[in-house]
């Protein structure tokens, strides 16, 4: 199995209609918890569909726009057993890929204790890269840390 290490730079927004939802090529369901929510590294365990992910996650830079990810494709199985020592607070959402302009936005819906809350992220290849923005999007909370999952897994969306 392969892994990624990269800096991930990317611009989160709220989202402020589900238009996006005929717009989407792709939707997968994501369950997601935490084996560490420290502020300075995240670990991350992650069933994309039938596929596992463990990913740590590192601190953003002071503009909220970057930080170091590095991810690992587990087992179906092996993600599972994981999820069971996780900490309390495992995120239930749906990922809606929607294709827009040069890039691809991820829409993520949130159910459970996070029910309501729909953001969308695009991912960038630098941070002052110009990008087309679709009318269903919102107000800009990219370094907002309330919106990381990692705290939406602590305190999650309804306890607001």
């Amino acid at each position: 199995m392969s892994f990624i290490f990269m800096i991930e730079i990317e611009r989160k927004f709220l989202v402020v209609s589900d238009d996006y939802k005929a717009e989407a090529e792709h939707t997968i369901r994501i369950i997601q918890g935490f084996l560490n929510t420290d502020p300075e590294r995240t670990v991350r365990v992650r069933l994309k569909g039938q596929q596992g992910f463990i990913t740590v996650k590192g601190k953003s830079s002071k503009d909220g726009l970057s930080r170091f990810e590095w991810e690992k494709e587990i087992s179906e199985t092996d993600a599972k057993a994981l999820l069971k020592l996780c900490v309390e607070g495992v995120i239930d959402k749906v990922r809606y890929e929607i294709p827009y302009g040069n890039h691809t936005f991820e829409v993520d819906e949130f159910f459970g204790d996070n029910e309501g809350l729909i953001v969308a992220e695009v991912e960038l290849n630098h941070t002052t890269e110009v990008f087309k923005k679709p009318q269903w999007l919102g107000e800009e909370v990219t370094g907002q840390v309330k919106y990381y999952n990692a705290q939406l897994s602590k305190k999650p969306f309804n306890t607001w």
